[in-house]
């Protein structure tokens, strides 16, 4: 009997893109008039990385003074106060949406409208407790973030009532 051998051809040269990928990138040259944008370095080879490395410590960013970080933890407290008046839109569609009649979801649209706020107001002294600011005279204004806070979410628990009311449960 014959046997059949197979001559296997050899494989097909790789496409042009995966020959890309696997090569070292080349450098472009600079054309144009166009300055780089602020901010930009161009990447240096290892060599070059290495020698500026040595010559030249970077500069480090000098500390924010005590009144510069109670102003900026001032300003985060506030945003704090006001992130729960930026739901009050979502959640009044959310309502609006459910209808009046009890059903599963409604009901657990409801409760969660409740338990958010309550949660919230009852974790305010931890919640806050990271953006007490070290100087006394900003102290007037943080308590007026707290008020504001409690505000926001006494709002929160009067859209709840207004879908409790009318959804025929309150009296």
């Amino acid at each position: 009997m014959a046997s059949i051998t197979s001559i296997s051809a050899p494989p097909p040269p790789p496409p042009q893109w995966v020959l890309d990928l696997n090569s070292a990138p080349t450098t472009k040259p600079k054309t144009g008039n166009f300055p780089d944008p602020p901010g930009y370095t161009a990447p240096l080879s290892a060599k070059q990385s290495s020698k500026s490395s040595k010559a030249q410590p970077t500069p480090s960013r000098k500390p924010p003074t005590t009144a510069e970080m109670d102003t900026l933890k001032l300003k985060k407290a506030w945003e704090l106060a006001i992130a729960p008046a930026k739901q009050l839109p979502m959640n009044a569609i959310g309502m609006y949406m459910t209808g009046n009649s009890l059903q599963i979801f409604s009901i657990m649209m409801v409760f969660m409208l409740f338990k958010t706020p309550i949660t919230a107001i009852l974790t305010m002294q931890p919640t806050f407790a990271r953006f007490e600011p070290g100087d006394e005279s900003k102290r007037g204004s943080f308590w007026l973030t707290k008020i504001v806070f409690i505000a926001m979410n006494c709002l929160a628990l009067a859209l709840g009532i207004w879908k409790v009311n009318g959804m025929g449960l309150l009296p």
